[in-house]
């Protein structure tokens, strides 16, 4: 019998940073999160494992001092660091930085319960913006931009268009809570569906983190995320080529160990 092994490195940088501000019934939340991870493994590129700058910002009012219920502005902006490939074809990018980023700002109710720890909102006028900065990406109409019109000879007419705009519904949810003694759970999720373009086809975004907390600079962490967007088409190297697939769930999980600081 022979046993072979590989070796490999992987490594995430995470950061979040949350700044609040109250006066009387006003409330101002402001919350950037970033992630970065790399997985080496003998024989084989460098791989990118997790990619995330996400900022949010809430503000609300409510009409009185007892009330769980506030009428809030949401703003929330994501994109990525760096380029995404359908591995291991590392020569076609199949994303980039501000392609795509994603605008929210909307209008709603939120339910902040009395302890914090679960957050919900109701947006019935969201306006979504969906940013596709690199015009080869855009032409091919990556993440539901127009893309590049072409007459019979395969000439450019128009570029494809490098921004989309949606009107829609916008649900999310947090629930945010030590769960048990040093082991802190976050989980958050959105639903959205556009008025105008397939109207009850709802997109999905749902992360989870679990961090234990080993000492004051020691945690572990185990997060996942998973999607499903009906603009994402999926793409897949065979032979090769790379093919472009219809939507489908994309599911992420990390289990890590590492050094946390906290100011």
């Amino acid at each position: 019998m022979e046993c072979r092994g590989e070796n490999s490195i992987s490594g995430i940088v995470k950061g979040q940073f949350i700044r609040k501000y109250t006066k009387n019934r006003f409330i101002w939340h402001n919350e950037l999160i970033t992630r970065y991870g790399l997985n080496k493994q003998d024989g084989r590129e460098s791989r990118k494992t997790d990619d995330m700058l996400l900022l949010n910002s809430t503000a609300g009012f409510k009409t009185d001092s007892i009330s769980n219920w506030y009428y809030s502005a949401k703003f929330n902006f994501s994109t990525q660091f760096t380029n995404g490939y359908a591995y291991p074809n590392t020569d076609i990018a199949i994303s980039k930085p501000f392609a795509p980023a994603y605008i929210f700002l909307g209008v709603g109710s939120e339910y902040i319960s009395p302890d914090k720890s679960l957050v919900m909102y109701f947006s019935p006028l969201t306006d979504k913006t969906t940013l596709v900065l690199d015009q080869k990406l855009a032409d091919q109409g990556a993440f539901g931009v127009d893309k590049a019109t072409y007459d019979d000879l395969g000439n450019l007419i128009q570029h494809g268009s490098k921004t989309r705009t949606e009107l829609s519904i916008l649900i999310t949810g947090q629930y945010k809570k030590e769960v048990l003694k040093n082991i802190n759970l976050d989980t958050r999720v959105s639903f959205y569906t556009d008025y105008l373009n397939n109207f009850g086809n709802i997109d999905v975004n749902w992360l989870m983190q679990l961090d234990m907390v080993v000492n004051s600079h020691v945690r572990a962490s185990i997060n996942t995320n998973l999607i499903y967007d009906d603009d994402i088409k999926s793409k897949e190297n065979i032979d090769g080529t790379q093919v472009t697939k219809g939507p489908k769930i994309q599911l992420k999980q990390i289990l890590g160990v590492g050094l946390s600081y906290t100011f």
